[in-house]
């Protein structure tokens, strides 16, 4: 049977993974070529950043897999100590991953228009307006498996009660990004900035704790039976 310190230190590499693909085709690919509110530069911009533009959506469907990998380890881990947590976990992840993979439809999309002949600049615009609140909404369910990963934190010996209380509160601010982008646009800039903030110490707080420390007392491994 595998031990909870390995699993851990295999979920905080998977994290670390994860975190790495997903912040590279977000913020660095699609970042790099996606202007808002511009659909000439936009489509410009994947006409000639065309590889670019296809290796974020490689990393997005890498980033799923590898986020349903993250959500098996965890379960593995949480199995013996708290399972209720653990299945809730690896239902969140499953949704989550599977929003991910439907978004990224959009982004082919925006891809197909740019590049076809029957050119269209504005709906090439459209679709990654599209794709970029579909990633909001994604999050809500990227963002909720945090909520059974804390509680299961401040149930069991195997994390700090303080980052399980940390993660609960990272899985709030996810659920509330979307929210905040919908309802308040007024005051959504700031208002998200804070959220992000949040989730990302939330989410690099466990990736470098699993990392480094692992658990912080290895729960029991239940022993088979002796034969007689």
């Amino acid at each position: 049977m595998t031990r909870p310190l390995t699993l851990a230190r295999t979920a905080g590499a998977l994290y670390l993974l994860l975190a790495v693909l997903g912040a590279w085709a977000q913020l660095v690919a699609r970042g790099s070529i996606y202007v808002p509110g511009d659909a000439a530069a936009t489509a410009a911009g994947i006409v000639e950043h065309e590889t670019l533009f296809r290796l974020s959506l490689a990393a997005d469907i890498l980033m799923a897999v590898v986020f349903v990998l993250l959500g098996l380890t965890l379960f593995r881990l949480l199995d013996d100590v708290e399972r209720r947590a653990g299945t809730a976990l690896l239902v969140f992840v499953a949704v989550g991953a599977g929003s991910i993979l439907i978004n990224l439809t959009f982004q082919v999309g925006a891809l197909l228009t740019a590049t076809s002949s029957a050119f269209d600049a504005g709906t090439t615009l459209l679709l990654l307006d599209l794709h970029s609140y579909g990633y909001a909404l994604g999050g809500v369910f990227f963002g909720l498996w945090l909520l059974p990963m804390g509680w299961a934190a401040v149930r069991t010996s195997l994390f700090p009660t303080w980052l399980g209380v940390l993660l609960i509160t990272g899985a709030a601010a996810w659920v509330a990004d979307p929210v905040i982008l919908f309802a308040l646009p007024d005051a959504e800039g700031a208002l998200r900035g804070v959220t992000a903030a949040v989730t990302t110490v939330a989410e690099l707080t466990l990736v470098v704790y699993l990392l480094v420390r692992g658990v912080s007392r290895e729960a029991p491994v239940p022993q088979p039976a002796l034969s007689r």
